[in-house]
């Protein structure tokens, strides 16, 4: 038998394997990346759970590794309130066609309130072309950091709900007045809707004031999360919240609150006993010109309560005159 030579690895080549990263590395920067990241294998079971994804949805490795992500975890909704996890879930689109998908949808916080997030998706590849699973990126979207920084601002001007984190009334019949004016002088129009929690006394009859505080918070997360960076969200009071959203028409205002509307209902709230459900009646209208700001509060408060009366979970807007 001839004899093989061992040919040594050149230079170049050992410097090379050398200086390439390890696969620790590789794990602790996936792992530390301040996105959420999860594996899931071809039956959606999840294999794998960032320190990020702990981080935006508030829910630990050790309660979801395993789990499969349709079980009621993300339960991932569009921006009309179509579930996804049950038909077009990005995930199962990217295993389904090979291909990478991305996609803005609200997902659903450990605490119980929507939080929009960008998704992407791409298939997890074996070397015969087959799929063992796939990843999912999901990103934070800014409405979250520009709400942040707002309140920071007003808390040094007491102008916070101290119970929801949000504005407070205060704050916003101030903004109704500069936004007013503006109307008068440059035409610069806005809406103004105004949201009530629906059945609220039977949450703080039936479960205790602590259940009811919860259920503000998980609305006003909601709500807040839920809105463009340069609208302004308040609690008005009580159970009541009302929102200020520049640069609409009726058509926006309305799609607006439907949003709002169908995100709170797909929001919920853990208690000892079971979830429950919470739903918000809205009115809006847009501004005039002649309107003071008590006066433009009193028609958007009136068509709430029409809401109301018409069977609770709905919207009402004052049509465009």
């Amino acid at each position: 038998m001839g004899s093989r030579a061992i040919i040594p690895k050149s230079r170049m080549a050992r410097d090379r394997e050398r200086n390439m990263p390890s696969k620790d590395l590789y794990r602790d920067l996936v792992e530390n990346m301040h996105d959420g990241i999860y594996f899931v294998d071809r039956e959606r079971l999840i294999t794998y759970w960032n320190k990020g994804a702990e981080r935006i949805t508030g829910y630990s490795a050790a309660e979801v590794v395993g789990k499969s992500c349709a079980d009621n975890i993300l339960v991932h909704v569009d921006p009309s309130g179509r579930q996804l996890c049950k038909g077009s879930c990005p995930l199962v689109a990217a295993m389904a066609d090979g291909g990478p998908h991305e996609a803005e949808v609200y997902l659903h916080h450990k605490q119980g309130h929507r939080l929009p997030v960008w998704v992407r998706t791409s298939p997890l590849p074996t070397a015969d072309g087959r799929f063992t699973g796939a990843v999912e990126i999901f990103t934070e979207i800014s409405s979250r950091q520009a709400l942040q920084e707002q309140v920071e601002e007003l808390k040094k001007l007491a102008l916070v709900d101290e119970l929801t984190g949000l504005p407070n009334r205060r704050h916003l019949e101030a903004q109704l007045h500069s936004r007013l004016e503006e109307l008068r002088r440059s035409g610069a129009g806005f809406g103004l809707l105004f949201m009530d929690i629906d059945h609220f006394k039977q949450f703080n009859d039936r479960y205790g004031h602590d259940i009811g505080d919860q259920v503000l918070t998980i609305v006003a997360s909601t709500l807040s999360l839920s809105v463009r960076p340069f609208d302004t969200m308040c609690r008005w009071g009580g159970e009541e919240f009302a929102g200020i959203f520049p640069h609409t028409d009726v058509a926006t205002l309305l799609g607006i609150a439907e949003r709002l509307r169908v995100l709170v209902a797909h929001s919920r709230v853990s208690t000892g006993i079971g979830v429950l459900t919470v739903t918000v009646s809205i009115g809006g209208t847009l501004a005039r010109p002649e309107d003071s700001a008590a006066a433009l509060v009193k028609r958007a408060d009136t068509l709430m309560y029409a809401s109301k009366t018409n069977g609770r979970n709905q919207v009402t807007l004052e049509e465009a005159g």
